[in-house]
């Protein structure tokens, strides 16, 4: 059997009913299944028993595997040849934005409670909201309700200290410098402990500052 009819062979079996699988790119396939496993061309040709020089080849499209050669493959690799022969992932590209916020010129958010400072606020449909904030409240009795939005909240005191209230545990103290992750959908409160009011910088997920 030659190599063009191995080959041949081994596109009937994965497609069922089809000669060729467009776009095939068993090259770039193979590439990306080493790369995510960080193994080198030696480290596959090890697992495989093919020449490093015949990996180097059927990844940059300059021969085509054998029948056999793809057995190999499958077997050294350990998957199956639907996975071997699936297209490669589309690599997801940088829309290249950017948005500088100066000091101070952020979007304010005044509350009874806070006084929010909004950042990065000329782009739209961003994955995360950031937020500087000074933190007013001396007491948790002077919230009205838990604090809850969607998503979670990446939180870090820049200044002074704060008791955070959470719905589910017990006040934890945070000092300069500490930072904590939670789910904002659960009830939560900050208040100041330091004699000046703290300044925290949190990062949302999704939903509004509160």
């Amino acid at each position: 059997m030659t190599a063009s009819t191995d080959q041949d062979a081994a596109l009937r079996i994965a497609s069922g009913r089809k000669p060729f699988v467009e776009p095939l790119r068993l090259g770039e396939r193979l590439r990306e299944i080493r790369l995510a496993h960080q193994w080198t061309l030696e480290d596959v040709s090890q697992r495989t028993g093919l020449a490093r020089s015949t990996l180097s080849k059927i990844e940059n499209d300059q021969i085509s595997p054998t029948f056999t050669a793809v057995q190999k493959l499958i077997a050294g690799l350990g998957i199956d040849l639907p996975q071997l022969l699936s297209p490669p992932r589309q690599q997801a590209r940088t829309n290249g934005r950017r948005d500088l916020t100066r000091r101070g010129q952020g979007e304010q958010h005044p509350t009874p409670t806070y006084e929010h400072e909004l950042l990065s606020c000329e782009l739209a449909q961003k994955r995360m909201i950031p937020f500087k904030t000074i933190v007013r409240a001396r007491r948790f009795e002077e919230f009205s309700e838990w604090v809850r939005h969607d998503g979670e909240e990446f939180l870090m005191v820049l200044e002074g200290e704060i008791l955070l209230y959470t719905e589910f545990y017990e006040p934890l103290r945070l000092e300069n410098g500490d930072s904590i992750y939670f789910d904002s959908d659960m009830g939560h409160a900050l208040v100041s402990t330091s004699r000046e009011d703290a300044v925290v910088l949190s990062v949302c997920t999704r939903g509004e500052a509160a």
